[in-house]
């Protein structure tokens, strides 16, 4: 055997070479002499030039082609500035197919931090969580129609978890990179992912990814290489010129949703300012210098009260009349000529619809009214409370368009753009802020600064509150709440709780008035439905049944439906933790049997005889609720 080194023109070694066996004689085998050793040692230094160069050559050839990467990388996230899901998958296809690994991975850490749960006063440090996860495998490659696997989730999601669990929560809290070998010994992978997923982790290398000020905004990962081998040096620094693009392309691309937004916002400012204007000083004079009937003569203080036979002056009145009783005008030295003005101001506000007017306003703010005076629950919730719920009532459906959230999001409107969640209720809520600072409108002037603070967020909650959806999220605690009997009602989280019901009880209460009213508020409102009904059809889009104008034959069916689904489960939760509120389950029971024998009487079939009973029943009636 002879072993010789090969050397770099440098002079260092960079592999070795071993010839076994000179030929020669069978008998007689002859070993390498000076004369082979010198002649191998000439060959082995080509060889070392030979190697050198191809060394080079690839080298050149990796660094174009890196190049060539990065130039695409800035070319997509400086170009294709669209959404943040078509920036990652760009950067994930080609993080895949320059590196060559089955599986990459992008998690982005939400910046918002954690809500302490104050109910169980749980004290424990706060941690970030990972809000977006985008993946893509090699196999996506070859399909450019499929979609990006991605995670994008609200508060409520399961995909949500905190940053401090495993291998990407590691490097996600620590900003250090992991290159990892062997998954299975690594203490920090959890074995059973592949478990769940029948996918096999061999090596990994994981790396923060961060924004231009330094601060980890989420993590990148690779998943087992292609050959086999494991992530080394020259993956490590193209993997991190990834991660800094990645940076960039994130920060870049919320810029571009940002300036989205505040163009949407400009557009929707515009388009309300076109519609609306302040109400003129003459028209409060007017309204200032008109007498005040007496709660009695109106009957704003029954349950029963009928809103449809009030002309516009006297809604205005009643209006000004429940201010008066609560005594807000002293309590919180509200200026009278103020009142007024902001008053027919939220009337101006109103859009003409079918249902979703001033008429509909002032009915809500009428049963709150009745709540807390005849209910009795202004010896619950303060002062404070009291008028941000009455505002709340009056504002919760400003600008109203006659159309729902569902219809906004699907025609991509410019309210649409502007709020991901409650997208009507947001867009209520920053027009009654636009009325309180409006010139002359100002009834919460004189409250001190914390006491505005107070209002403001209270009157947010409130409005808010109205959209079915938080509804439904927060009935199950409330119900478990007064069930319990001993409820505390001066814990300030109870009573969050507490307001946003009456919210939802006071906007729905039309179903427990007086069978004659609740039959024309049903016709006005199946009529809103349907002329939404009518415009998803110009949009080629199949209403659903509440929608659809040749259904409304099943009107009493589904008047069954929503009263099992939201009135009576709330009414009968109310009534058992506030007994003067039971009239609103008598009204809505007596009216469910109302809808019942017209359904009978029409022959409709599916009617449910029996009414909310139980939990069960209640989370079947939530279901098919959330359905439609």
């Amino acid at each position: 055997m002879l072993s010789m080194p090969i050397k770099d023109p440098s002079g260092e070694v960079i592999g070795v070479a071993e010839v076994i066996n000179k030929l020669g004689g069978i008998d007689k085998p002859e070993a390498f002499d000076e004369a082979d050793e010198q002649v191998f040692g000439q060959y082995l230094q080509f060889c070392g030039i030979g190697i050198n160069n191809a060394r080079l050559y690839q080298r050149a050839m990796l660094e174009v082609k890196r190049n060539k990467v990065l130039l695409d990388l800035a070319r997509v996230i400086f170009e294709e500035q669209s959404t943040l899901s078509s920036i990652m998958r760009r950067i994930l296809e080609l993080t895949i197919s320059l590196l060559r690994c089955e599986r990459c991975s992008i998690l982005l850490v939400d910046e918002s931090p954690r809500k302490r749960n104050k109910r169980r006063q749980i004290k424990e440090k706060e941690t970030g969580i990972f809000s977006q996860v985008y993946e893509l495998c090699i196999s996506d490659l070859e399909n450019k129609t499929q979609n990006l696997n991605t995670s994008s989730t609200g508060n409520s999601s399961p995909c949500r978890f905190p940053v401090h669990m495993g291998i990407t929560g590691f490097v996600a809290t620590t900003g250090q990179t992991l290159n990892i070998s062997d998954a299975y010994s690594e203490p920090k992978f959890d074995a059973k992912c592949d478990e769940r997923t029948g996918f096999r982790t061999k090596q990994m290398l994981c790396m923060p990814i961060r924004n231009a000020n330094g601060t980890i905004v989420g993590v990148s990962l690779l998943v087992n290489k292609i050959d086999g081998v494991a992530f080394n040096k020259n993956d490590e620094e193209m993997f991190e010129a990834f991660a800094i693009f990645c940076g960039l392309g994130i920060t870049n691309t919320h810029m571009y949703e940002n300036a989205c937004r505040a163009v949407a916002k400009q557009r929707v400012a515009l388009e309300t300012l076109s519609y609306h204007a302040t109400a003129p000083q003459e028209e409060a004079q007017r309204l200032k210098k008109m007498s005040i009937p007496s709660i009695n003569e109106l009957g704003l203080s029954r349950f029963s009260f009928n809103e449809l036979r009030f002309s516009e002056d006297e809604m205005l009145v009643g209006g000004i009349r429940m201010f008066h009783e609560l005594d807000f005008f002293n309590k919180f030295r509200i200026n009278y000529e103020t009142m007024c003005r902001w008053l027919l101001s939220v009337r101006k506000n109103y859009r003409n619809v079918t249902y979703h007017n001033w008429r509909h306003a002032f009915s809500v703010s009428q049963t709150m009214f009745a709540i807390l005076k005849t209910g009795q629950l202004c010896n619950v919730i303060s002062d404070l409370e009291c008028m941000a719920l009455l505002v709340a009532c009056l504002c919760h459906d400003l600008d109203h368009r006659g159309t729902n959230n569902k219809y906004q999001i699907m025609t991509e409107s410019s309210l649409a753009q502007l709020y991901s969640t409650s997208v009507m209720e947001h867009h209520h809520f920053d027009q009654c802020i636009m009325i309180l600072n409006s010139k002359g409108c100002e009834i919460f002037n004189n409250l001190s600064p914390d006491e505005y603070s107070q209002v403001i967020r209270l009157v947010e909650h409130a409005i808010l509150s109205t959209d079915l959806a938080v509804y439904f999220k927060s009935r199950g605690e409330f119900f478990n709440m007064v069930k319990s009997k001993d409820c505390d009602w001066y814990d300030e989280e109870n009573r969050e709780i507490l307001r946003g019901m009456l919210m939802t009880a006071c906007d729905v209460s039309a179903i427990s008035k007086p069978w004659e009213v609740q039959k024309e508020v049903a016709e006005l409102v199946s009529g809103e439905f349907f002329e939404q009904g009518d415009l998803e059809r110009e949009l080629n889009v199949e209403p659903e049944d509440m929608m659809n104008r040749e259904k409304h034959h099943l009107l009493p069916k589904m008047q069954v439906s929503f009263i099992d689904a939201i009135c009576l489960p709330i009414y009968k939760a109310l009534s058992t933790g506030f007994e003067k509120l039971a009239p609103l389950k008598t009204g809505c029971e007596a009216n469910r049997d109302n809808w019942l024998k017209v359904g009978r009487e029409l022959g409709i079939s599916g009617l449910k005889e029996k009414g909310v009973s139980d939990e069960k029943d209640v989370d079947e009636s939530e279901a098919k609720c959330s359905k439609r």
